[in-house]
This record gives structure tokens, C-alpha cells and sequence, in this order.
């Protein structure tokens, strides 16, 4: 197998052609993995030295990317992956299915030979099926490190059924009730309109969402106030919107937008990534249950197979009829 561990921001540009194609045929197909969100992601953070190694056949072919950094702290080096963490839901090691154990044996004997470089190795958001847990860990141990794998972080998903009111007859009397009280309210309204996709001025599409997410939390402000948070934002929209990833959704009163999501739109999966409301404009018609209700019928009606809240336990997720999935954290030693 050819090892090669890349450190300059070129290697993104390098691998672009290969990258998706790759990670199309792996065993973590997720959108936070494809070549336009780990470069963007890179682009707006350049969070340490780039440590990103990838894994060839002697033939020459592409099996396997692993898209680390060492990130600087104050006393030591620490070894990520890229994306990791705050807006990043799920990352992982790309590989082929059928070179799975070669690849994990092969990568825990390089980072053995480097261990040199890096005080410790932090690897986030590893969804629960993935072969790196099950993998990964013993092939470490057996270079000498010690692992420990921790539960992060709950995604609670929906597995979508064929109909909207198979979705509803899902639900607890209750919630399925309140949707519909409140869909019908809305409905009832003139003044209020929704509306999915991107249209002709994204630009100013991407201004009014990032307005509303700022004033829908105190939280969501102060993190847009750092500018490579919000550089972030603005590009990686522009980057999944070119590639037909971007499912931008909002709910205007009176032409006024009041409600928001950036979702993504991949592989079967509704990803829902972030969201804003104004919380003066919307609060009688409690628009953003009303739209996130839209969006989910949206999703079943385009045969969508897995509406996906991504990362926290938010109560009105269960209430939507969503169920925990996990993510863990990798730390070795």
C-alpha cells in the first residue's frame, strides 16, 4: 500500500477529482465528508498543520482518505480530523468497504511511526455504524496506544414513511393534534407563504437567514460574531447550493421572512444543519414548528428516506418523532 501524509493546503486541490468519487464508494458516504466541505471547512479555519493522509493500491488507486490536522495548543499537539467539531455533525476515515481492516492496520502502523509529531489524537463525531469503532481501536492498542471511545453526542433522525399521514399516525396523539392545529392556522392566513429552494439571489437569500439565525438566539449571535464562523456559513451554503445540495426553506408573513432552515439535501437524507426565526414576527403563528412541519412533508413528498437533526437532544426533535442515534469521540494515547 503507498502511504502519503499531505500538509500543504494544496492537497485539497490536488485530490479533488478522486475525493467524491471515493467517498462514494466508502463505507461513510455522508455529506460532511465530500471534497466541497472539507475544503471550505479548511479554507475558513486553517485550524493547525494539515496532516492528510491518503491510501493507494500499488496500482495507484484511491482507497482511502483520512482528513486529519494536528491542531497547536498551548501544551501540547493534538490530532483531529477535519471539520471537527462545532459545525461539523459527522466525519470519519473514508475507505473502500473491501479494504477496511488493511487501511486501519496500515494507518494505526503510520500514526506508531509519527507518533512523534502529535501529543494526543482526538477523532469527533464517529457515527455508531461506522467500521472505525469497531476497527480501529484493536488495530491501535496493537501499536501501543492506549483507546478510549466515548459516547458525544445523540442525532436524532426520523425514518420517513411513504405519506404525510402515515408520518402524522406515527406521532403521539398529542404532537399529531398540535401539527395539525397549527399547520391549519397558518394555512388559514393570507399573509403567510412558504417556500423550499434557493431562488435566483442566493446572496440576499443567505443575508435574510443569517438575520433571522441571529435573532433567534443570543447563542447564534455571539458565534456569528466571530468572522470565520461566519465566512464559513457563507461559503459552505454557496458550495452545497452549486453542487444541488442546499435546501434553504422559509416562512414569510406579509412578504417578511419569519422563520428559516438551512437544511442539505444528500443521498436520500434531509440534513438539518441550522435554523432562525424572528421571534416577534412569528410567535402567533409559531412559525418555525409550522415550517419544520412543511419541510418534513416536503421531504416524504419527494421521497426523502431520513430526516436527520443532526447533533443535540432538543425536545421539540422528539416531539417531531425523532429517535437517537449516536456519535462517539476517539482518544488515544
Amino acid at each position: 500500500m503507498q502511504l502519503t501524509i499531505y500538509r500543504e493546503r494544496g492537497a485539497f486541490d490536488e485530490l479533488r477529482r478522486e475525493w467524491d468519487s471515493l467517498l462514494q464508494r466508502s463505507v461513510t458516504n455522508v455529506l460532511f465528508l465530500t471534497w466541497e466541505w472539507q475544503s471550505t471547512w479548511w479554507e475558513a479555519y486553517d485550524a493547525g498543520d494539515l496532516w492528510l493522509v491518503t491510501c493507494r493500491t500499488d496500482s495507484g488507486d484511491l482507497i482511502a482518505i483520512a482528513p486529519w490536522f494536528i491542531e497547536n495548543r498551548k501544551d501540547e499537539r493534538v490530532l483531529r480530523t477535519v471539520g471537527c467539531v462545532d459545525v461539523t455533525d459527522y466525519v470519519d476515515i473514508i475507505v473502500e468497504p473491501h479494504h477496511v481492516d488493511e487501511v486501519y492496520r496500515t494507518l494505526a502502523q503510520l500514526l506508531a511511526d509519527h507518533r512523534a509529531e502529535y501529543t494526543r489524537i482526538n477523532l469527533c463525531n464517529i457515527q455508531e455504524n461506522s467500521p472505525t469503532l469497531a476497527t480501529f481501536p484493536d488495530q491501535l492498542r496493537v501499536q501501543g496506544f492506549e483507546v478510549n471511545v466515548v459516547l458525544q453526542e445523540v442525532c436524532p433522525v426520523i425514518q420517513l414513511p411513504q405519506t404525510w399521514d402515515a408520518y402524522l399516525e406515527g406521532l403521539d396523539k398529542k404532537q399529531r393534534h398540535e401539527i395539525r392545529r397549527k399547520m391549519r392556522r397558518a394555512e388559514e392566513e393570507q399573509a403567510v407563504n412558504y417556500r423550499v429552494g434557493a431562488d435566483a439571489d442566493l446572496d440576499l437569500e443567505i443575508e435574510q437567514f443569517l438575520a433571522l439565525m441571529r435573532s433567534s438566539q443570543p447563542e447564534k449571535e455571539k458565534f456569528l460574531e466571530n468572522p470565520r464562523n461566519e465566512r464559513f456559513f457563507r461559503a459552505v451554503i454557496q458550495s452545497m447550493h452549486a453542487r444541488g445540495w442546499l435546501q434553504l426553506s422559509f416562512l414569510r408573513i406579509n412578504d417578511r421572512p419569519c422563520a428559516a432552515y438551512c437544511d442539505f439535501d444528500y443521498e436520500g437524507h434531509i440534513l438539518v444543519y441550522n435554523s432562525g426565526l424572528d421571534m416577534e414576527a412569528s410567535a402567533q403563528l409559531s412559525a418555525g414548528i409550522v415550517l419544520l412541519s412543511y419541510d418534513i412533508q416536503h421531504a416524504i413528498d419527494t421521497g426523502r428516506k431520513v430526516f436527520d437533526f443532526l447533533r443535540g437532544n432538543e425536545t421539540y426533535k422528539y416531539r417531531m418523532g425523532a429517535v437517537d442515534t449516536r456519535v462517539f469521540m476517539l482518544k488515544a494515547a
